[in-house]
């Protein structure tokens, strides 16, 4: 006899036989709640297709989950391996993230649903936070079966074109113990008025769905306008992060809680809901205040929330913001002690990297730097707590000195503290280093605060990593450039020159500026300034090719030297544009003969302080065109005359027209007092780093004749770091 589709061993293709199966391996497991994902191949995206026991509302969510994002169901579907989270602590651990959203005790298995070598999804199960640490072998098995039948439902399916996840997920109905009829309900209804103070009963979306007069009275509201409604949502006064959480609570952890709220204007209200899978039964009793103890007649009161909770999750959610926005390693260290210390009344941390085989202190606040230098580097061999967390990936939780020195025997108290948490920073399964908090009295460091605290260390260290990522990246960058760049001008007889670089701001990759100073003979000189197209490594390694081949024309006229560079770039074909600017000095006829390509005008102080913007004719881009013309200028260059050349970076700003600000560049030079070439490129630096945020890198070269003198050793162009100099 063939099955049907509602048999669960069946061969049914259809969303009955997947819904059956679904309904019948929540049943068996115990599992409280439970959901199926299917694979879309073409967005490499799991959706939820069906789900029981928990609202649409509380899943929207988890809805849709790539397929590379770090969650249990898209691991097991990614590794075809069963992922178990059996505790609160353990999903802070591997998924920080997802319990920052969810911080409720409750038990997840995921699971791979596949037919050979074809991922079709995945099978999730929640149970309440008493289910044991470990999954037992029936629920192993049970488990399996339902995923080994759901692969031919899955495949058979799509063969046959019908569709298993529509654009919602379906949502099974809860099962209930029992059903009442209309004669039973009539009496249940009675029996709840009876009932001192008032209850009411919500379902799994969190609507009341039945309530007695005492409690409608109690929530000054009446009967008709509260059903069918959320009470956050129908009572402004209920309107606060505490009751949705509370509620949120009771359905995830399927654990009692409570609350307290106050009903204005000064009538203080105890919550209490229990839940199970059909909903939430709520009893409302009044109270005297916030604090106040439960009343004789509520026998088996719910344990009160934690205090504190909304304030410490609103800090969290502020710090999860702006780690986003977080650069270097420091700023992570500032934004961290920002948020963390006044979430959890900590007054000290300390941020710890592994770094070739020890634990060093990379940040730390509320710390004196003496004390983190007895801390630093303390090998990964060492027995601390620090260590043992990073290198086991489980944090450790201390309420006193005893407890500390209980575990790690050889313990010496040297921060006047009472209480510390251990945390490991781990990102992608790789741990990068350990966060310690501190705090000047004993603490219990309740199960919902270790969760917490855990799966914000897991966001600090993706924040961290990227820091150090950013860094990192930063000095190689800035180490290229130097590179790159001439270390040393050579000294002319009778010439003045600085040099100046200043980097782009963060974000920004190693730029394509440069500059030089050639000495072609005893009196003349070749000068040349350039910018490459881009903020990359491949616009670096071109910059250094065209220095490189500026270098071997010079000596031959400037129209000739940028005419064989722009003949080199095209043949390179390197898709990067560059402008330049060549300047042959002769140093006894005082005269200067000028080429262009594409590049923003000199500025050339007269010796009696007046300044004029020099036009050389103009000259196309290198790596345009191999048959490209440039054409000189000559200009008169005396003694004690200022020749200025210079990168865009060092005059745009937005808003502001680039003539305008060469202009305002022209006046400057006019108008400063200076005593060298060196004092004036600072003033000009300076004024460029204040005046408007810098999206480019600086080069800035300039050249003072001031007669002659005997020959000297090399002239260091004084390299100046990002503050102004490079």
């Amino acid at each position: 006899m063939s099955g049907t589709a509602t048999d669960p061993r069946s061969p049914g293709s259809g969303p009955d036989a997947v819904d059956c199966v679904l309904d019948r391996c929540t049943r068996d497991t115990g599992a409280y709640a439970g959901g199926l994902y299917v694979l879309c191949p073409d967005e490499q995206v799991l959706r939820l297709a069906v789900l029981s026991g928990i609202s649409r509302r509380i899943a929207s969510p988890w809805a849709r989950v790539p397929l590379q994002a770090a969650s249990p169901v898209s691991d097991a579907v990614r590794q075809g391996a069963l992922v178990w989270i059996g505790s609160q602590e353990e999903l802070a651990r591997r998924y920080p993230q997802l319990a920052l959203v969810l911080p409720h005790p409750f038990a997840l298995v995921a699971a791979p649903i596949s037919t050979g070598a074809r991922r079709w999804g995945g099978l999730v199960l929640h149970w309440s936070s008493a289910h044991p640490p470990a999954l037992s072998t029936r629920e192993r098995a049970l488990i399996t079966d339902a995923c080994r039948r759901l692969g031919p439902v899955l495949r058979r399916a799509a063969d046959s074109g019908r569709v298993v996840a529509g654009p919602e997920p379906r949502i099974l109905s809860p099962s209930r113990k029992r059903a009442a009829g209309p004669a039973e309900a009539q009496a249940a209804a009675d029996f709840a008025e009876r009932l001192p103070s008032g209850c009411c009963a919500l379902d799994p979306d969190g609507r009341i769905t039945f309530l007695t007069t005492a409690a409608a009275e109690l929530l000054g509201a009446g009967i008709p306008e509260l059903l069918g409604a959320r009470p956050w949502e129908a009572l402004a006064w209920l309107d606060n992060p505490v009751a949705e959480d509370r509620y949120r609570a009771a359905v995830l952890s399927r654990r009692p809680t409570s609350f307290t709220a106050r009903r204005p204007p000064d009538q203080w209200l105890s919550f209490h809901l229990y839940p199970d899978a059909s909903g939430i039964s709520v009893r409302i009793v009044p109270t005297s205040s916030a604090d106040a103890a439960p009343p004789p007649h509520l026998l088996h009161p719910a344990p009160p929330a934690e205090p504190g909770r909304a304030t410490a999750l609103y800090h969290l959610m502020h710090l999860a913001a702006t780690l986003t926005e977080a650069v270097g390693v420091q700023d992570v260290v500032d934004r961290v002690a920002d948020q963390i210390l006044p979430a959890f009344g900590a007054q000290a941390l300390a941020l710890m990297a592994a770094e070739e085989g020890r634990l060093r202190i990379i940040g730390f606040h509320g710390y004196s730097a003496a004390l983190m230098d007895r801390f630093d580097a303390v090998p990964l061999t060492s027995d601390t707590p620090a260590v043992h967390v990073l290198t086991t990936g489980i944090p450790s939780f201390f309420g006193t000195f005893d407890d500390l020195r209980t575990a790690y025997p050889p313990a010496v108290l040297q921060d006047d503290m009472a209480a510390w948490a251990f945390l490991p920073l781990i990102t992608s399964g790789r741990p990068v280093g350990s966060l310690v908090l501190a705090f000047d009295r004993p603490r219990a460091f309740p199960a919902e605060e270790r969760s917490v605290l855990t799966s914000t260390a897991g966001l600090i260290a993706q924040a961290l990593d990227r820091a150090r990522l950013h860094d990192a990246t930063q000095q190689l960058s800035h180490d290229l450039q130097a590179g790159l760049l001439p270390r040393t001008l050579p000294r002319v007889p009778g010439l003045d020159v600085a040099a100046r670089y200043l980097p782009a701001g963060y974000g920004m990759d190693v730029g394509g500026d440069f500059y030089d100073l050639i000495r072609l003979d005893e009196t003349t000189v070749a000068a040349t300034i350039g910018d490459v197209q881009g903020h990359n490594v491949q616009a670096a390694t071109l910059m250094g090719q065209v220095r490189t081949a500026v270098h071997a024309s010079a000596g031959a006229p400037p129209g000739e030297v940028l005419a064989r560079t722009n003949r080199l770039l095209t043949d390179l074909d390197a898709g990067l544009f560059t402008s330049c600017l060549y300047a042959h000095l002769d140093l006894v006829r005082h005269s200067a003969c000028l080429a262009t390509a594409g590049h923003p005008p000199p500025v050339l102080r007269h010796p009696d302080g007046r300044t004029e913007i020099l036009e050389p004719p103009p000259g196309l881009l290198l790596g345009i065109d191999p048959a490209a013309d440039y054409p000189t200028m000559n200009v008169p260059l005396l003694p004690g005359a200022v020749l200025a050349l210079y990168t865009d970076g060092l005059v745009e700003a937005p808003g502001t027209d680039i003539e305008d600000a060469i202009t305002a560049l022209a006046g400057r030079l006019a108008h400063e007092r200076y005593h060298s070439m060196d004092a004036l490129a600072d003033t000009l630096i300076t004024h460029a780093q204040h005046t408007a945020p810098r999206s480019d890198d600086v080069a800035l070269l300039l050249i003072s004749p001031y007669g002659t003198c005997a020959p000297g050793p090399e002239k260091t162009p004084t390299p100046r770091n990002d503050e102004g100099r490079v």
